[in-house]
């Protein structure tokens, strides 16, 4: 497909402010960007392994993203040997007949332990640019589908509190689900609008994201599809949403606080004027200047902000400020606890009970074979289920909650089942009975596909849950009898 026929689909409208913006030059190499392919990016979840120890048990070959110590650039290169026994993630090499097989990395069980997030280059950006550190109170405020969640949240290193909110139930689903995936502990995922937040939680966070909706200008590329989006709606539409989403976020932040402002849009109406709107309406704020990298761009009309544009690095477009709350200066965006008073009985309503150990014996007897302590007073009973709730967790806010906390099992019938979640945050010398398959055992797929998997003589010494793992990484539970193991890997996760 010649360039022409790429960009003919392009709304003239578009055309034309992307020419203004860049000018007759650069123009013409940001339309050559589409005549070669989007980079697949690959982010270490630094929380279980550090990028070198990954790199050397996947296939590849990689390509180092130079301002991302934890990120690469998946290279397709084919591959002749199997990755494991009846390996079900190869794939013919289109327009091949060699029989050369390609790796597909989110068909990879080192994926399904939670080793890495695959996600496009200049994405991974924002959160690597955010300065938080263990212990703070974090806020991804429009998180779906995780991946800049489960960066903040490998960087937290389990201490402190990340919520993680997008407005979308559905998408909150899936952002829980990555998380989870990841191993993160201390999270508070929710499905609110931000205002709802900033009525409960007033100056409650240290750090704040804010990867807000858009047009989509710089995704182009990526997802076609955005432009018929960009046709319905476009930056007209996004800049006013944008500018109330920063008003709420300045309202949830601290002083001292910083706040990120990311978009995948080139719009200088969504981009450059936003952050000079908010500087203009709160004036404890100031910009933080971002230091440039190889290949990213200053602003247009406002310096020390970052663009990336896809003609200049091996990623797609991308816009982002760092903003901070200074001290000592009255807020415009005052405390308001009346919400909080008016949830006090809330907690009641939900089922949500303190927790005593003499109540629950079949949780403490299971306990007894996991060395990681728990502290009692964080552990909380909604209904049949248990969690461990985050440092600084907020009770009483009425807020709509997918996850509070480490979701730690079920209390079933006189018996505790522990969940998914709990296994992905284990290490297996934390765990007493664990059972490991190397990476190219092909029970490895079919524990991964919710099959019972036989076992060798000697394999396990008792009866009773064994934390699965690949390696040293933990897929899931399983109850193991001597012969074989009862699989209980969550439904909702199996292979496909």
């Amino acid at each position: 497909m010649d360039l022409l026929h790429k960009t003919d689909r392009f709304p003239q409208k578009f055309l034309q402010e992307m020419e203004q913006l860049l000018g007759p030059e650069e123009y013409r190499n940001y339309l050559d960007s589409f005549n070669s392919s989007p980079s697949q990016g690959l982010r270490a979840n630094t929380g279980k392994i550090s990028l070198n120890t990954l790199l050397s048990l996947c296939p590849g070959p990689f390509e180092p993203i130079p301002w991302i110590p934890n990120g690469v650039i998946v290279k397709a290169r084919p591959i002749s040997e199997k990755l494991w026994e009846n390996e079900a993630q190869e794939v013919p090499v289109k327009g091949k007949d060699s029989g050369e097989k390609l790796w597909e990395p989110a068909k990879d069980p080192y994926h399904y332990a939670g080793l890495y997030y695959l996600q496009e280059p200049s994405a991974m950006t924002p959160a690597w640019l955010l300065p938080v550190k263990p212990g703070d109170a974090v806020l991804d405020l429009c998180a779906a589908p995780g991946g800049k969640a489960t960066e903040l949240g490998s960087r937290l290193q389990g201490r402190g509190i990340l919520f993680a909110n997008d407005i979308s139930n559905s998408r909150a689903k899936a952002l829980l689900k990555n998380l989870e995936r990841f191993g993160v502990i201390n999270i508070c995922v929710t499905s609110e609008p931000p205002q709802k937040l900033a009525q409960v939680l007033p100056e409650f966070f240290d750090h704040i994201l804010v990867d807000a909706p858009c047009s989509g200008e710089g995704m182009f590329r990526k997802e076609p599809e955005m432009i018929k989006d960009w046709e319905k709606k476009g930056p007209a539409y996004y800049a006013p949403l944008q500018r109330e989403i920063l008003k709420d976020a300045v309202a949830l932040l601290k002083p001292g606080g910083y706040l990120l402002y990311s978009t995948c849009t080139f719009s200088k109406a969504e981009n450059e004027d936003n952050i000079t709107a908010v500087l203009n309406q709160f004036e404890d704020l100031e910009l933080i200047p971002l230091p440039l990298f190889p290949g990213a761009c200053d602003g247009f009309g406002l310096s020390g902000v970052i663009r990336l544009f896809p003609h200049k690095i091996k990623g797609e477009g991308h816009f982002l400020a760092l903003l901070h709350k200074r001290e000592g200066l009255k807020s415009k965006t005052g405390k308001n606890s009346s919400l909080l008073e008016r949830n006090k009985s809330r907690k009641e309503k939900a089922g949500l009970r303190s927790y005593s150990g003499k109540e629950y014996k079949e949780f403490e007897e299971f306990l007894k074979g996991i060395s990681r302590p728990f502290q009692s007073e964080r552990i909380r009973q909604i209904y049949d289920s248990l969690y461990y709730l985050p440092e600084q967790f907020p009770e009483e806010t009425g807020l709509r909650y997918l996850r509070t906390g480490l979701f730690l099992g079920e209390l079933k019938s006189g018996r505790f089942e522990p969940s998914q979640a709990l296994a992905m945050a284990l290490k297996p010398e934390e765990v007493s009975n664990v059972i490991r398959f190397s990476h190219q055992d092909e029970r490895v797929l079919r524990y991964l596909k919710g099959e019972t998997i036989p076992l060798g003589k000697g394999e396990i010494s008792k009866k009773g849950w064994y934390l699965v793992c690949v390696e040293d990484y933990p897929l899931g539970w399983a109850k193991g009898n001597g012969e074989r193991l009862k699989n209980k890997y969550y439904p909702g996760w199996r292979y496909q």
